[in-house]
């Protein structure tokens, strides 16, 4: 590996690691916690029970989101399945956006959602073979295909 390939290794690292760490930690908090129904309860029942979204929607939705955010910020935190996980905090990310947008349409994204989908297009958007500290690329080496 070459200083600029360790270099981007260290880099896809840190942002895979910032980017996991927000949304496992959040998930851990909402699990084991707050509870997933209190979760559902709280910020998505309340909050949108006078919207046009169903109910049974707001309590599925709000039920899943802890586990979502714990199971794939955890495998993003390993570098274990790498583009799924991405994919499902994306969607997270996507969720959240919709909803906000829903009570306040001028929302500010800067706090809560850039952070996070900065980082997570910043190791979407590098190639996987360049993370070289995930256990995805790990395995890849045992099985001699990387």
């Amino acid at each position: 590996m070459t200083i600029r390939g360790s270099n981007r290794a260290l880099a896809i690292l840190l942002a895979r690691s910032v980017v996991g760490l927000m949304f496992f930690m959040a998930g851990v908090w909402k699990v084991f916690t707050l509870g997933p129904l209190n979760h559902a309860r709280a910020l998505f029942v309340d909050s949108y029970a006078e919207t046009f979204l169903p109910v049974w929607s707001l309590w599925l939705t709000g039920a899943l989101v802890p586990f979502v955010e714990l199971i794939f910020g955890g495998l993003l935190l390993l570098g274990l399945f790498r583009r799924p996980a991405l994919a499902a905090l994306g969607g997270v990310l996507v969720l959240v956006t919709f909803g906000h947008l829903v009570l306040e349409p001028l929302y500010a994204f800067n706090m809560h959602v850039m952070p996070r989908l900065s980082l997570l297009l910043f190791v979407l958007l590098m190639p996987a073979e360049d993370d070289a500290f995930s256990l995805d690329r790990l395995l890849e080496r045992r099985q001699g295909t990387g």
